[in-house]
């Protein structure tokens, strides 16, 4: 009882001075790349965590996450500029918009498992993609701009500066790890981990599968629209090729599967390990040839991923549990 308590405290502090820190980081580092970078890892905190609400703790591999990002990201910019709507109300309608497409989507997708219920996401999400397209009130491929000349304005969410930007994801992401943390200690969450480990036991039990799934999913896809209308806030411009590519919907499984797939910690050590090696690739091989910093960016993770099986939280539990099995070791050999 004292360890457990013990552990939770120290976990507790840790996240404390990890907050600290990162609250700090635009007062001590000036430099916009730097704080850029931070932006961009913030975000994928707050998409690696949706995502994990429905891949990791229900089972449901979605890859087609990229679609709600761009609903998102449209129907704030589409509501700003067609009816001058704050994004801050956007925000909210994104959300909303991402949620009821993933309830619509829910209906067919859920009678298939595993890679098959993968695969009709992926296709989901590039239907939609090529639906914007060929729009013409969504831009097309031209794309939308939003109405940068009025910047700085908080009505709009528009500043030169990348520090409000900082803070803003920077609250979303602490927000969306706490209400994960809740997710994990409550009803719905021990739901969702009975049904991604068997889920025709879990029926039997009285767990309505398809009700947790579609909750688990209608909540994922809510926060990755609600990430949408900052992105698109974040860098004024919007199209297709840009918030509803195919990579945006495997970086957000790549980072909790790093770092720890059904783990609060997960997409916080996937974003701030992947997003920056991925910065560190393009920037040094980026210029040798089309494709090969992606190249080198692949091999690495899989690299890691054949040396970490199970992601980081997986080695951190296993080397904390040999480190607790050595006092014992010890006092046998003694």
């Amino acid at each position: 009882m004292t360890t457990t308590s013990g552990g939770a405290t120290r976990r507790m502090l840790a996240a404390i001075a990890a907050v600290a820190v990162l609250a700090a980081f635009p007062v001590v580092v000036d430099d916009i790349y730097y704080q850029h970078v931070a932006v961009i890892c913030l975000v994928y905190v707050v998409l690696g965590q949706g995502w994990n609400l429905v891949g990791g703790y229900a089972g449901q591999w979605s890859l087609g996450h990229a679609a709600f990002f761009g609903l998102g990201a449209y129907t704030s910019t589409l509501l700003l500029l067609r009816a001058n709507v704050t994004p801050w109300l956007g925000m909210l309608a994104g959300g909303v918009a991402a949620a009821a497409v993933a309830c619509l989507i829910a209906v067919p997708c859920f009678r298939l498992r595993t890679h098959y219920f993968a695969m009709a996401t992926l296709a989901i999400g590039e239907t939609v993609r090529v639906l914007f397209l060929a729009f013409e009130w969504t831009g097309g491929a031209n794309g939308l701009v939003l109405p940068i000349q009025r910047m700085p304005s908080t009505y709009d969410m528009l500043w030169a500066s990348k520090v409000p930007y900082f803070y803003i994801v920077l609250a979303m992401a602490i927000g969306m790890t706490l209400l994960i943390v809740q997710v994990e200690r409550s009803r719905l969450g021990v739901y969702l981990r009975a049904i991604n480990q068997d889920e025709e036991a879990a029926a039997r039990l009285g767990i309505e599968p398809r009700r947790y799934k579609l909750a688990a999913l209608a909540g994922s896809a809510f926060v990755t629209g609600v990430s949408g209308t900052f992105y698109a806030q974040y860098t004024t411009y919007i199209d297709p090729f840009s918030v509803m590519p195919p990579m945006l919907s495997i970086r957000m499984v790549l980072v909790p599967i790093f770092g720890g797939v059904g783990t609060v910690a997960g997409p916080i050590i996937g974003a701030f390990v992947l997003i920056p090696l991925s910065e560190i690739t393009r920037v040094t091989w980026g210029g040798r040839g089309v494709g090969i910093d992606q190249v080198v960016y692949g091999a690495i993770i899989v690299w890691l991923t054949i040396w970490m099986p199970g992601g980081v939280m997986a080695l951190v539990r296993r080397v904390t549990r040999r480190a607790q099995r050595l006092p014992r070791l010890v006092e046998k050999g003694a």
